[in-house]
């Protein structure tokens, strides 16, 4: 993804409203994702990490605030911007009290989806230069607070949430070996299984010039796992 695109995640069950929003969304340079309820969508944020979310509050099985209200919970704090047909003052106070950043009712003009959407990520923009706790790994930085990884340049590496607590775990304690049994308990992974060695592969990936020899995420043979970093 180029640096200058956001990815948003579109969360919406009407179909064509989703598809129009795609459309519409992909003139202005922002990489669209979509869901057509909360539960699709909150199987894909434990994998994926999006700029900002749109989201529709009147959906089956998880509507827009049980699945804000889920992950905010969970501290995930990517903006949120609900969508709903209803207008009363009491949903927007739902909305706000459950973490939205705004509230926009349908029906709407496309344009004023864009500006706000444009003066959310401005703020979320702001915020995070004011307030990252990040670590710099090579060309890379990464952000603990939002479980961010992203190249200097500005591009977000996507991270899986097991990779970010990794990441979390070793930046914590830089230069201390982290066995394999301590990491598969700290990341809730089965200890008995090469679980943990397939993330540190995947993440090194990630990180790493050249994943076979790693110059930040090294093995300690007979030991673990340790982060030594720039």
């Amino acid at each position: 993804m180029p640096h200058n695109q956001s990815h948003i995640l579109v969360v919406d069950d009407d179909d064509r409203l989703r598809d129009l929003l795609k459309r519409y969304l992909e003139k202005s340079n922002y990489v669209i994702s979509l869901c057509h309820d909360g539960v699709e969508a909150q199987e894909l944020l434990q994998d994926m990490q999006f700029d900002l979310i749109v989201l529709d509050v009147m959906m089956p099985r998880l509507d827009g605030v049980g699945l804000l209200k889920k992950m905010r919970a969970n501290n995930n704090d990517t903006p949120v911007l609900l969508l709903t047909a209803k207008s009363e003052t009491q949903d927007r106070i739902d909305g706000f009290e459950s973490g939205a950043d705004d509230y926009l009712a349908k029906p709407f003009e496309p344009k004023e989806l864009d500006l706000r959407i444009r003066s959310i990520l401005k703020r979320a923009k702001a915020d995070e230069q004011k307030d990252v706790s990040g670590l710099t790994l090579g060309g890379y930085v990464f952000d603990e607070k939002r479980g961010r990884l992203k190249k200097q340049s500005g591009e977000i590496i996507d991270l899986t949430s097991v990779e970010a607590t990794l990441l979390s775990i070793f930046i914590k304690k830089p230069g201390h070996v982290f066995s394999r049994y301590d990491l598969a308990d700290m990341t809730g992974q089965d200890p008995d299984s090469r679980t943990i060695d397939v993330q540190i592969t995947r993440l090194r990936r990630k990180i790493e010039t050249d994943p076979k020899l790693p110059h930040y995420l090294q093995t300690v043979r007979g030991k673990g796992y340790v982060l030594r970093p720039d």
